[in-house]
C-alpha cells in the first residue's frame, strides 16, 4: 500500500490534506510534530513526505534532510505559504525536493502532483529493480564465460560446436572426409 506522511504544525492544514485525500487509496500519516515524524518513520515505511516549510520546532528543509537519512527512497514534497528563496533553493539544493508547493494550493493541481509524484517514485523502484537483476545476470554470465574459457584450455575446441537449422548439435566433422 502506498504512504503518505504528512507535517504541518496547523492541525486546519492536516486536516485539509487529509479531507482532499480521503478518496485516495493510500494510508496517510499526518504529524504536527517533525521530531514525532521522524521517529515514526523510522520505523514504518513511506513513499512519500509533505512537510511544511515554516514550523517552531524545526523548518522542513531540515525536516526533510533528516528523513532523507532516514528514508532515501521516499521522495520528499515542500508545503509553504511564506517561504523566501533561499529557504526554496536550500529545499532543492540540501534536501532534494521533488517538488515546492505554494498555500494556498489548488486541490486539483495538488492531487496531480501527488499522483505524479508516487508514479515517479514507483518507475524509480522499477528502475533499481531491474539494474539489481542486469547485475545479477551480469555476474551469472561471468562465471559461465570463465567456465567456457576453463574447459576449452583443458580441451582445446570442446565449446567449438555446429549446430543443425533445426538446433541440434551437427556431429559430423567438416574436416574429416567420410570413408
Amino acid at each position: 500500500m502506498t504512504t503518505l506522511a504528512i507535517i504541518d504544525d496547523e492541525e486546519n492544514v492536516l486536516r485539509a490534506l487529509q479531507r482532499i485525500l480521503r478518496k485516495k487509496p493510500w494510508k496517510v500519516l499526518t504529524f504536527s510534530d517533525p521530531y514525532e515524524a521522524i521517529d515514526a518513520l523510522r520505523k514504518e515505511p513511506v513513499d512519500l513526505v509533505i512537510s511544511d516549510y515554516r514550523m517552531p520546532e524545526m523548518n522542513g528543509v531540515e525536516l526533510l534532510n533528516s528523513l532523507k537519512e532516514v528514508r532515501p527512497e521516499a521522495l520528499r514534497i515542500l508545503l509553504s505559504g511564506q517561504a523566501d528563496i533561499d529557504g526554496v533553493t536550500s529545499a532543492i539544493n540540501d534536501a532534494e525536493i521533488y517538488r515546492f508547493i505554494s498555500k494556498p494550493w489548488s486541490d486539483e493541481d495538488l492531487l496531480m502532483t501527488l499522483e505524479n509524484a508516487l508514479e515517479h517514485n514507483a518507475l524509480m523502484r522499477e528502475n533499481r529493480r531491474l539494474l539489481d537483476l542486469v547485475r545479477k545476470q551480469e555476474g551469472a554470465l561471468k562465471k559461465q564465460l570463465e567456465e567456457l574459457q576453463r574447459l576449452e584450455a583443458a580441451t582445446p575446441g570442446i565449446t567449438q560446436v555446429s549446430w543443425n537449422e533445426d538446433g541440434s548439435i551437427d556431429l559430423v566433422d567438416e574436416d574429416f572426409d567420410e570413408l
